[in-house]
């Protein structure tokens, strides 16, 4: 086994555990959005507050909103990954030209 694959190997296990652990760790929590944590706030400060308007389009459902947000994370990293890939194969083809 390789340096660089014992390293990967170990980089992965730090990985699995940072997201593991705290999963673990933490029973009967509720995990919420930054919407709700801001509702909440408004509503503390102020009991009498009227939003100016309301959403255009409700989704149906919580695992509607975690698709349409699973989509756009999985959007972004397809850009980033297309992105650095180029630059280093752009970089990788100038060298050999």
């Amino acid at each position: 086994m390789t340096k660089n694959t014992k390293i990967v190997l170990i980089l992965l296990l730090v990985i699995v555990a940072i997201a593991v652990i705290p999963l673990l760790a933490i029973h009967d929590s509720e995990f919420g959005g930054s919407d709700g944590a801001a509702e909440e706030a408004i509503t503390a400060i102020n009991p009498d507050y009227v939003p100016w308007f309301s959403s255009i389009l409700e989704p149906p459902g919580g695992e509607t909103e975690s698709l349409l947000f699973c989509l756009q994370a999985g959007i972004g990293a397809g850009i980033f990954g297309f992105g650095f890939g180029y630059l280093v194969a752009r970089k990788k083809f100038q060298k050999g030209a």
